[in-house]
């Protein structure tokens, strides 16, 4: 198959226990699985691809600073809650609007509408799509509750709030459009709530789990809470991060993936000041920048973008410390503070493509600050698509620590060239090939989709094996192995 290098026929059997991936879907965002990676393998971060814009802040109530946006799909409809506000300068100064939390929806998570409410009065009119204009305006972050104990009428959650308005509150709805709080006092009163904080329950842990902007030896920092009622709180624990460097993060978006919901995900926003050099005056907007720099430097010269990371216990992340998303090409409106503070959470929509699989939609800023209103636009990704074990032309393998799988077939999300390839083995604790699950045994793979099952031409059952210590290896020649699924 042209590969460089061939694992030994033997591993060392003296790992820890074998891990019990039952029929989960595993991804290749973290190390927790591999033993070792040959040949030209390696573990390669993927980026979304720019697509259309979604939303126009362009209402009255809306503005330059419009942003904080929430997206998840709730059965047949996609809901968008987002804050509406503006910046403007006048005779050197900034002005801003009051925030107020507005609501957009759509039916495919591609073209959106702000419907008319009717709820609040802006100006003197109820004509607009604002659903709330009180404490947690700067903040608001919608969740569906998916604790099984939660009654109907409190099925929408959400948290909110800022410092100055006594911390976070938690507020609750029936609809997802008329909300009122849980309790009148906030739940968490101390350290910066100026950006999104979140929460969410975690069905893996039993337990809510919330992500708060936290400052950490005078660095913007993400700390972590858990709560069983969303009232009281407790386990405060700043995240760690294995192999990343002191970086200023701003907010975090933690979510459960949907598709594997044991992996919690994170698009943290990087922010960097990088002062004023030819490369910074070369960049959109030179005369809008240098007036946001007369007030404060910062918000001229000061980037932001988004990064990964991903957790198994909700603490301990790895953190890709190349960009997820980056600023992108430059134009007018981009490579400013603020830009790229993505949407909190990701949905499932259709690919522009007929027939191909459906894709992931995450949704990022643009012209903060810029103009009459901001923009918000779609980016794709593929399935499970955050990162893959990828191999070039000469080929690599990847193999796993022992694990222990529950299923009676194997199912691998995967792409190739045309003239790539893609084999699987499965080997006993000790790296010994069982009979009929040897690299010689898996016809060669080829071919791109989400969902392919893989098989031996032994006719071993893989039930067989079900229950016991494993290692599977995965032998890739251009191709890319985006996730796998034992299953029946």
């Amino acid at each position: 198959m042209g590969l460089i290098v061939v694992f030994a026929s033997v591993v060392s059997g003296n790992a820890a226990e074998p891990i019990d991936i039952g029929s989960r879907r595993e991804l290749f965002v973290d190390d927790h699985l591999i033993e070792r990676i040959s040949g030209t393998g390696a573990l390669r971060l993927h980026h979304p691809i720019p697509r259309e814009v979604s939303i126009v802040h362009d209402a009255p109530w809306e503005g330059t600073a419009s942003g904080s946006h929430t997206v998840f799909q709730d059965g047949d409809r996609y809901r968008m809650y987002y804050r509406g506000w503006n910046f403007w300068f006048a005779k050197g100064m900034l002005h801003f609007s009051k925030p107020v939390t507005c609501y957009a929806e759509s039916k495919d998570g591609i073209h959106w509408k702000k419907p008319d409410l009717g709820l609040v009065e802006f100006e003197g009119s109820k004509k607009n799509n604002i659903i709330r204009n009180g404490i947690g305006g700067l903040n608001f972050a919608p969740f569906i509750d998916h604790n099984p104990a939660c009654p109907p009428e409190a099925r929408y959650k959400a948290v909110g709030g800022v410092l100055a308005e006594g911390g976070m509150h938690v507020f609750k709805s029936g609809d997802g459009i008329r909300w009122s709080p849980i309790q009148q006092n906030a739940v968490l009163t101390k350290g910066p709530f100026d950006s999104v904080n979140l929460a969410f329950w975690d069905s893996m842990a039993g337990k809510y789990r919330a992500y708060r902007r936290w400052i950490t030896g005078g660095r913007r920092a993400i700390r972590t809470i858990s709560s069983h009622d969303l009232i009281h709180w407790k386990q405060a624990a700043d995240l760690t991060f294995a192999d990343s460097p002191k970086e200023e993060l701003y907010e975090n978006h933690v979510f459960p993936y949907p598709r594997a919901p044991h992996i919690l995900l994170g698009l943290p926003t990087r922010y960097i000041e990088r002062g004023w050099s030819p490369s910074m005056k070369a960049l959109p907007d030179p005369e809008d920048r240098a007036e946001r720099a007369a007030l404060s430097e910062r918000f001229g010269t000061a980037l932001t973008e988004t990064l990964l990371m991903a957790s198994r216990d909700g603490v301990h992340f790895k953190r890709w410390n190349e960009a997820f998303l980056r600023p992108g090409a430059q134009r007018p409106g981009t490579w400013q503070y603020g830009n790229q503070h993505v949407a909190w959470q990701i949905v499932e929509t259709r690919s522009a493509l007929p027939g191909a699989a459906p894709e992931l939609s995450i949704y990022g800023p643009e012209r903060y600050w810029k103009g009459k209103g901001g923009v918000l636009r779609r980016y794709t990704l593929r399935m499970d698509g955050f990162v893959s074990a990828s191999a070039g032309w000469k080929g690599g393998q990847l193999l796993t620590k022992p694990l222990v799988f529950d299923g009676t077939a194997l199912e691998i999300n995967f792409s190739t060239s045309a003239a790539g390839s893609l084999r699987i083995e499965i080997q006993d604790k000790q790296g010994t090939p069982i009979d009929g699950f040897r690299l010689s045994d898996c016809p060669v793979m080829f071919g791109d989709t989400i969902d392919r099952r893989v098989t031996w031409t032994g006719g071993a059952a893989l039930s067989a094996i079900a229950g016991k210590p494993v290692r599977v290896c995965f032998e890739l020649k251009d191709a890319d192995l985006y996730s796998f699924r034992f299953t029946r």
